[in-house]
């Protein structure tokens, strides 16, 4: 069964990663060395960005 393409860009991962200071991590020994709660500081932070980007979409 393959894969599914994840939603969040390679981009927007690593410009949180670096917000939370994971990015060196990431860097040197890859996304599977993340923890969990790192990783849920990341997704956090993603739903964050994506609601301040609906914001003024939605006062029209």
């Amino acid at each position: 069964m393959a894969r599914k393409k994840g939603i969040m860009s390679e981009h927007l991962k690593y410009e949180i990663a670096r917000e939370l200071g994971v990015d060196q991590l990431v860097s040197t020994a890859g996304w599977g060395a993340v923890s969990s709660r790192d990783c849920g500081n990341m997704v956090s932070k993603a739903i964050q960005i994506a609601e301040r980007s609906l914001s003024p979409q939605q006062q029209v």
